[in-house]
């Protein structure tokens, strides 16, 4: 068993922080997330608030921790839309080809031409702001990258002896393509799946710094980090806080992915 690298060593230490953070947002936080207390209003950093106040007297830490878990789902919740349907789309085009296959990849490679942002943009003028809809149109914007993926193995593994002996025994198609070869690509998909959560976690944050995910009053790291730029001068831990969170989940997974790429 080959040594893990030292990059992906502390890549998962990050990501583990900030994942036991945002479970435990999940259930508990030190404070209700929305309570305000005018009194301590842009608060420093505290024994009973460690990483601060807001302008309105919220605590950083809870808002930070459910933001944090806000950002984990959607972003899970995202890639899931996007490898699910992708690999469905990818494994069966490259797999059997033909009329379907050409059109529907002239239609990836088109929308692969584009930011996955822009196009989770457009669908959000669409369908409008909210957590769901956020979800749907980052959902959407990932299925290309995982297609283009997918299909790319597919065409190869399709070539290799053991699927041409499954032909010769007159094995079903699907069967071949989703119990036999799809297991195949479990290194190349989950590869793909990190790269994808460490970009689905930033298109969060951004579509959210620009007030278009989470909705107010729920804490987002994204909507967090563009309220506090008019407080940068005078309480910068307002905005410390949600940008480490998003550092460290961003960074740690590049390391993870990193470190997987140099086991290989």
């Amino acid at each position: 068993m080959k040594k893990r690298p030292a990059s992906e060593i502390v890549g998962i230490v990050m990501v583990s922080f900030v994942v036991v953070l945002a479970i435990v947002g999940l259930f508990w936080t030190p404070y209700d997330v929305n309570a305000m207390d005018y009194t301590l209003k842009n608060s420093a950093p505290s024994f009973s608030h460690p990483f601060g106040t807001d302008n309105f007297g919220r605590d950083i830490l809870s808002r930070v921790m459910q933001g944090a878990s806000s950002s984990f789902v959607i972003a899970t919740l995202t890639v899931a839309i996007g490898a699910v349907v992708g690999t469905v789309i990818g494994a069966l085009t490259g797999y059997f080809g033909g009329a379907a296959d050409a059109v529907l990849m002239r239609v990836n490679d088109a929308l692969a031409a584009f930011p996955g942002v822009l196009i989770a943009l457009v669908i959000i003028a669409v369908m409008g702001n909210g957590r769901t809809n956020l979800i749907i149109a980052l959902g959407i914007a990932f299925i290309p990258s995982f297609v283009r993926v997918v299909r790319g193995e597919m065409l190869v593994q399709k070539e290799l002896d053991y699927v041409k002996n499954l032909k010769l025994m007159r094995a079903g198609s699907l069967r071949t393509v989703f119990i036999d070869i799809l297991p195949n690509l479990s290194t190349v998909l989950r590869s793909s799946i990190l790269i994808g959560f460490q970009n689905a976690v930033l298109s969060e944050a951004g579509m959210s710094y620009l007030g278009l995910g989470v909705t107010p009053p729920d804490p987002s790291l994204g909507r967090m980090l563009s309220e506090a730029q008019s407080y940068m001068i005078f309480a910068p831990w307002y905005a410390i806080a949600p940008g480490v969170m998003i550092l460290m989940l961003t960074l740690g997974l590049g390391f993870v992915s990193h470190g997987r790429e140099e086991k290989r």
